[in-house]
């Protein structure tokens, strides 16, 4: 079957600075295509989307060029100034570029925005609102405080996608569910959202963890949005501070249940980012 990892990432410090990550963490060094590669043919991947990791113009031009130069690259969720007054004219900019094509939907660092309604500003909702005219779809990356705007921006939008990264960064290695759950159920209640099973393993204990302690909270995903509106990311090389790229695949192969695994594993990104 085929599979799609619709969420990783790469970066090479020779180029630039990746600022979030720390100093002593094994994640300090660069991550290319051709290591992603060499992992993801070894466990059966075919397809991937490439996400963006910092708010710089200069990183969503040079994932482009990569898409174009890599078959295994499907799609780029990459950033641009959402609240730029020329956003619309920035995505056909984008578009045109080597590998413009590859271009399927956009992304902003919201976590770490200090206003939890962020979203909501009139010069965001026109961005976004661009986004949506531009045929692309808006990946969120939040904490579950900000799980509420995210609600009333979908509602605001209905004709923009919005796919939700990493199950909105749940606090798995608490065990806790609320109020996550309950907002998370108010935001997959829109038909305009899509939420990304991935993430979890670096929420949890990412040196004790287990499936148990991830199944209340995929389990939730997934009765929420249904298995055609989740679909899969390992969060590749992110995750490896708490697990293989494969053991992050079995583990979601274990969550999602043999029903769904096609759907999930490849269906959903396939049709919602246009691969």
């Amino acid at each position: 079957m085929t599979v799609v990892d619709a969420h990783h990432h790469v970066w090479d410090l020779a180029v630039r600075d990746q600022d979030w990550i720390a100093a002593d963490s094994p994640l300090r060094r660069t991550f290319t295509v051709e290591d992603l590669a060499v992992e993801a043919r070894a466990a059966g991947v075919d397809r991937t989307v490439l996400v963006q990791t910092v708010t710089v113009p200069e990183e969503t031009p040079e994932f482009l060029a990569l898409a174009a130069g890599h078959d295994l690259i499907a799609g780029v969720v990459g950033w641009t100034d959402l609240t730029r007054p020329g956003i619309a004219d920035e995505l056909a900019r984008l578009r045109a570029l080597p590998g413009g094509s590859f271009l399927k939907g956009i992304r902003h660092q919201v976590q770490g925005e200090p206003d939890p309604r962020w979203l909501l500003r009139p010069d965001v909702l026109r961005g976004l609102a661009a986004v949506a005219e531009a045929g692309l779809v808006y990946d969120l990356v939040v904490l579950p405080p900000q799980l509420p705007a995210c609600v009333e921006a979908a509602a605001f939008l209905p004709h923009l996608t919005f796919v939700l990264d990493h199950l909105g960064k749940p606090p798995v290695a608490s065990g806790a569910l609320e109020p996550w759950a309950s907002d998370l159920r108010a935001l997959a209640a829109l038909p305009n959202t899509v939420c990304k099973l991935s993430g979890m393993v670096t929420e949890a204990d990412p040196a004790h963890w287990t499936v148990d302690d991830l199944r209340p909270y995929a389990d939730t995903v997934l009765d929420a949005f249904g298995p055609d509106r989740v679909m899969y990311g390992s969060d590749w090389p992110v995750c490896t501070s708490a697990a293989t790229y494969d053991e992050v695949l079995v583990t979601a192969r274990e969550l999602i249940g043999q029903g769904d695994v096609d759907q999930v594993l490849a269906a959903t990104a396939t049709r919602v980012y246009g691969l």
